[in-house]
This record gives C-alpha cells, sequence and structure tokens, in this order.
C-alpha cells in the first residue's frame, strides 16, 4: 500500500513549483494557464495533505530528513515534521489558502498583474507550509522570513500607482525587530544543546528530565527558558502583530484584499501563535515570560478592540479584529492552554477568512469603495454576501453554536479556571467589544439605505460563483469547526473534546504547570458561559439599535459628538503610529541622512575625489617635466646620480 507520508516534501514544493513556472512565463502569458497553475499548486498540495493526514492515524509523529547541512561541529539535520499539531496547521494552510486561491481568480481576474499575484500567492504558500512542517527550528526561520517576502511582495502589489503604498515596506521592516530576536534565541539554543531539531530537543527538556541547565541564571536575570521564550515572543510579537509590534497590520490592507484574508487566516499572523505552541515545553519551563505573554496578548485583545470600534473602512474594522483575536490566541497560550490557543487560530481561519472574503466581495459590488459610510443597503443586491457575512459576524461574536462560541469560551474558561480573573474579565469585556464592532460594520454595510453615488448604485451586483463558492464552504466551517472542541460542560460524564485528544501527543503539560483546565464547578462554569454570550448578545444588540435604522450615520455621529476626545483618540488609532514616527522613524531618518552625508558623501566619496584630485596634480606637476628636449634629459639623468651618490655616502 502506498504510503503517501514519504511524500510529505511535495506538499510545500507544488506551489514553489508553480510560483516559479508562473513567474518564469512569458510577459502576456494564456490566462486560463496561468488559472491552472495558480489553483493547480495549491489544490494538489492539499490533496496530498490529506492523504497524509489519513496515513497519520495511529502514529504520534512522522519525520522526514532530507539531506544534512553542516557547518563545523553544527549539524541541522533540514526536513519535515507531521504530528498533531503540524496536521492543524496544515489542514488549515491548505484548505483555507486553496478556497482563497479560487476566490483570487474571479477577484483578481482583470487585475493587469494577474499572472505576477499568482506567483506571489504561491509562493506565499510554500513559505507557509515550509514554516509550519519544518523539523527544525532553522526550518522554520526560513519560512518565516520567506512568509516577511511574500508579505511585503503581497502588500506592496500595487506599487505601479501614482502614490505607491508604504505599507509593504513598513512589513517588512518591523518584522524585522521580532526576527533578530527570535535569531537569538536560535543562537542561545544551539549554544546550549548543539542542536535545533524538535525530536532532539524537546527530549532534552521533557517534562522528566528537566535538565538544570535551562534553570540556571543566563542574561538579564534570566534563565535559559526565560531568555529563549522572551526572544521567541518577541518574534511572535512582530510576525502576529501584538503590542508593541502591532502596527504594521491594519497598513496591510494596501493590498488586495484576498491577500488579507490570506495574511489574517491562514498564513503568517498564525505563524507566532503556532511557534509558541511548538515551544510549549520551553515556555512552561519560564512560567514569568509565560504570564508576560497572557499580559500581552490580553492588552492587545482590548487595545485593538477598542480602535475597531471606531473604524470606517470595512477592511481596517477586520484588521484590528484579527489584532484583537491574536491577543485572545496568546493570552490563552500564556496561560499554558496550548490546546486552546491552537482551537481558537483554526476556528479563527474559517470566519475571518470568510470575512475578509466577504468584504472582498463587497469592495468588488462597490467598484473598490471601502468606507462603510457610503454603503449601506446591500442587503438585497447581495443576498449571498450579506448571509454568509452574517454568520462570520456570529461566528466571531461567540454566539453558540458557532465556532467562535467554542474556542473563544475555551480561552476565557482558562483565564477563570487558573484564577486570573483579570485576564478573564479583561477577556469578557473584549468580547462585548467584538460583538459590537462587528454588528456595526454588518448593519451599516448591508442594512439602512443606500449612502453611495448613483453610479456606485447602478453597478451593484452580486459576485460570480467562483467567488461566492468559497464563501459558502467557510460559512460551513465557521457554523461546524468548532464542534471538534466540545467542552466537558456540554458532554456530561464523558469527554469527547476530538480536538483536546488529538493535540495530546504534543501538548505535555509538566507536573506544577497551570494548564487552564482545572475544575471550577459545573456551576460556574456555566454561569460564565451563560455571562460571555450574554455581554456578546448585548454587544450585538446595541449595535444593531444605533447602526440598523436609516439614520445610522447620525445615530452613531451623536455618541461621537457626546464624547469627541474619547472619539478622536480612536479614530486616530492612539496615535501610536505618530508616536512611533516622532521617537523612532525619523531620528533614524535623520541618523540616516548623517551618515550619508557626513560618512558617504565626505569621508567615502571625499577619499576617494581627494585621491583622484591628488593623482591628477601629480600628473599635472610631472607634465611640465616633459619637454621633448635631450638636453634637459641629460640634465635630470646627471642630478638623479649625483643625488644617489649623495644618499650612499650619507
Amino acid at each position: 500500500m502506498l504510503d503517501y507520508l514519504e511524500y510529505l516534501w511535495l506538499i510545500p514544493l507544488l506551489p514553489l513549483a508553480t510560483a516559479a513556472l508562473n513567474g518564469l512565463l512569458g510577459r502576456r502569458p494564456p490566462k486560463a494557464l496561468v488559472t491552472a497553475l495558480g489553483l493547480g499548486g495549491p489544490f494538489l498540495s492539499l490533496v496530498l495533505a490529506l492523504l497524509c493526514l489519513l496515513d497519520l492515524r495511529g502514529r504520534e509523529m512522522f519525520e522526514q530528513v532530507l539531506y544534512a547541512w553542516t557547518a563545523g561541529p553544527l549539524r541541522i539535520d533540514v526536513g519535515f515534521l507531521l504530528d498533531p499539531l503540524s496536521a492543524v496547521m496544515l489542514f488549515v494552510v491548505t484548505f483555507v489558502g486553496f478556497l482563497i486561491h479560487v476566490y483570487s481568480a474571479g477577484y483578481m481576474g482583470h487585475d493587469p498583474g494577474y499572472r505576477r499575484y499568482f506567483a506571489y500567492l504561491n509562493l506565499f504558500m510554500w513559505a507557509m507550509l515550509t514554516l509550519i512542517l519544518g523539523n527544525n527550528y532553522l526550518v522554520m526561520f526560513v519560512g518565516w522570513e520567506g512568509v516577511g517576502l511574500c508579505s511585503y511582495l503581497l502588500i506592496g502589489f500595487y506599487f505601479e500607482e501614482a502614490v505607491p503604498p508604504a505599507a509593504g515596506k513598513k512589513a517588512f521592516i518591523v518584522n524585522r525587530i521580532g526576527d533578530f530576536a527570535f535569531l537569538v534565541g536560535m543562537f542561545a539554543l544551539i549554544s546550549a544543546f548543539g542542536t535545533l531539531r524538535y525530536t532532539e530537543l524537546f527530549n532534552k527538556v521533557n517534562p522528566v528530565a528537566s535538565p538544570a541547565i535551562l534553570g540556571e541564571p543566563y542574561l538579564w536575570g534570566l534563565t535559559l527558558a526565560g531568555f529563549v521564550a522572551l526572544c521567541f515572543f518577541i518574534g511572535a510579537t512582530g510576525k502576529s502583530a501584538q503590542i508593541p509590534l502591532y502596527v504594521w497590520l491594519p497598513d496591510a490592507m494596501a493590498g488586495p484584499t484576498p491577500v488579507s484574508a490570506l495574511i489574517h487566516a491562514a498564513t503568517m499572523v498564525t505563524a507566532g501563535v503556532y511557534m509558541v505552541a511548538r515551544s510549549n515545553l520551553i515556555y512552561q519551563h519560564a512560567p514569568g515570560i509565560s504570564m508576560l505573554v497572557a499580559v500581552i496578548g490580553a492588552l492587545t485583545a482590548i487595545f485593538a478592540a477598542t480602535i475597531g470600534m471606531a473604524q470606517t473602512d470595512i477592511k481596517k474594522v477586520l484588521a484590528y479584529s484579527t489584532v484583537s483575536q491574536l491577543g485572545y490566541m496568546f493570552m490563552a497560550a500564556g496561560l499554558m492552554a496550548y490546546t486552546a490557543a491552537i482551537f481558537h487560530v483554526m476556528t479563527h481561519a474559517f470566519f475571518k477568512a470568510l470575512l475578509f472574503l466577504g468584504s472582498g466581495s463587497v469592495i468588488h459590488a462597490m467598484g473598490g469603495e471601502q468606507d462603510m459610510r457610503k454603503m449601506g443597503g446591500l442587503k438585497s443586491r447581495l443576498p449571498h454576501t450579506h448571509l454568509t457575512f452574517w454568520i462570520g459576524t456570529l461566528a466571531i461574536a461567540g454566539i453558540p453554536p458557532l465556532a467562535g462560541f467554542f474556542s473563544k469560551d475555551e480561552i476565557l474558561h482558562a483565564a477563570a479556571s487558573s484564577g486570573h480573573w483579570l485576564l478573564w474579565l479583561v477577556g469578557l469585556i473584549t468580547a462585548g467589544m467584538t460583538a459590537f464592532y462587528m454588528a456595526r460594520a454588518f448593519y451599516m454595510t448591508f442594512h439602512g439605505k443606500f449612502r453611495g453615488t448613483h453610479e456606485q448604485e447602478h453597478h451593484l451586483h452580486e459576485s460570480p460563483w467562483s467567488m461566492l463558492a468559497p464563501l459558502w464552504i467557510l460559512a460551513v466551517g465557521a457554523i461546524a469547526a468548532g464542534w471538534l472542541g466540545i467542552p466537558k460542560l456540554f458532554s456530561p460524564g464523558r469527554d469527547i473534546n476530538l480536538f483536546h485528544h488529538f493535540l495530546e501527543p504534543v501538548i505535555h503539560l509538566r507536573q506544577g504547570a497551570e494548564s487552564g483546565e482545572h475544575n471550577i464547578g459545573t456551576g460556574l462554569e456555566l454561569a460564565l458561559v451563560v455571562l460571555t454570550t450574554l455581554v456578546a448578545a448585548g454587544g450585538l444588540f446595541y449595535a444593531r439599535s444605533i447602526y440598523r435604522p436609516a439614520n445610522a450615520l447620525e445615530r452613531g455621529g451623536a455618541w461621537a459628538d457626546r464624547f469627541p476626545a474619547i472619539h478622536r483618540l480612536l479614530v486616530h488609532k492612539y496615535y501610536v503610529d505618530e508616536i512611533y514616527d516622532r521617537l523612532i522613524v525619523r531620528p533614524l531618518a535623520a541618523l540616516s541622512a548623517f551618515f550619508w552625508k557626513g560618512v558617504d558623501n565626505l569621508a567615502i566619496d571625499g577619499s576617494i575625489k581627494a585621491g583622484a584630485w591628488l593623482t591628477e596634480l601629480t600628473g599635472e606637476v610631472g607634465r611640465l617635466s616633459t619637454t621633448g628636449n635631450v638636453r634637459n634629459y641629460a640634465l635630470y639623468f646627471f642630478l638623479g646620480v649625483i643625488a644617489l651618490f649623495a644618499w650612499l655616502l650619507i
């Protein structure tokens, strides 16, 4: 019988191959060929991934070493690893990623950069698949940098515009800060253990062995485990947009909408959560850093949610929503509820991809308009988009029995059951805000009266089925995915949480570690679930009361008029970009200008020009002695002989 796991290496290679083929095609290849290559690579990766997942049944893991990379005494076995954790991510990336590719064929069909777009998008898939399937931190880092490069290319896709977006450069530069810290963490592991391979490394830091070296002081008052965990988390704050390195993600909306869906739902931003979950044994030896992860996650969740409440660009609302939901994931990971964090990664992939692609359908119908203040009344003209967007809104709001209810409730349960009630309260308030701003976006877009131009209204139409089919498939996922993680509360007497059981071989909590799953009593747990649901429903109904009526803008404006300072603060996103610009960007630009003018222009160019001038002067002086008169040359020779004798005598 054919063992498909032996072909695991083909899963990332296929989209890489189609990216290369699309990139190397002539200037005007047939569109059908570009589409076939652009969709074919991800589709074959999806099929092979599903076959590999079926073959993984009954095994804890499968590792495939392709070759050894050696540098002196260091040996890195480069290969791929499929275990329950990477299997979850593999399914999310290939399944949701392929649907986004299908959607892209309709959304980008008339774009002149169609071939370039699919080359970049396929390359993005290769990078993310390499990141999650790598069998060591070095291979992960290759994919980590790859998604950073592809985000730069895709966010800045419209570089030929009169005013090209700078968001791509911003994303690339901000992520380099976190990536440097990630590298330092890897160097620390190599110096301590001589390996970056997961199976070797985690055997040395397993719950039983717990080598003393992890607990020894290392740097800045941190143990080795604490230092590595901190470095890795700084890397995660860049890639997964947490405070203080979140600023690139909202600006990433400058790229095509399907790119936003791919970055926010299936790739890149979830990489940091995956990396922390993959490194769970290291974080369990660093409880202080783990708590820092939880606190930063909680602060990011509520911080981004407040900003999302005042945004008017439909994609910016979703962008800040992603930042907030990532905060939930890190809060869970910091509380050592790693399974809950990955569960929310999985459910979030469905409803966030659904919402972004739904916003793309709206923007497509509106001729590129993204301002919700110029929309309204689209329900009857875009019935499929309207219904699927509503499903996504209910899912992210945490309304039962949709997917977001199960995963978000599990995170809040982790906070409550571990005794961190302040984090639970922050999560609860954020849940209400999430329901409010998502319902606000829904009602401003689809209800009330149309507020756009007559020309926009005339051209309103539902998207083609190449765009609608992915919406409905994702909507089914947004409804049903949560049922893979049914908590014990809803299954008295038996544990049918399939998601927890599936990840058990990877998530080993050492003795004494807080799992976030301590029993708080069925009555209290049920009360907390009911309270969370009521808060989310309250957010939905409050937004409905303001933004569903025909005079939604006036009613919303009344709140802004009542609290102008708060509204202005939220609209300007707490002026964080302006603060960074004044304190970091401008000083660095001034320093760069100093080095450019002082070092490059004066020192380097000046020394070269001075040497050239001296050579020219020497030539000019020497030219005066070249007269062509033989008697003068004889005199020069005679003077030279005298000078030689004088030197010998002295």
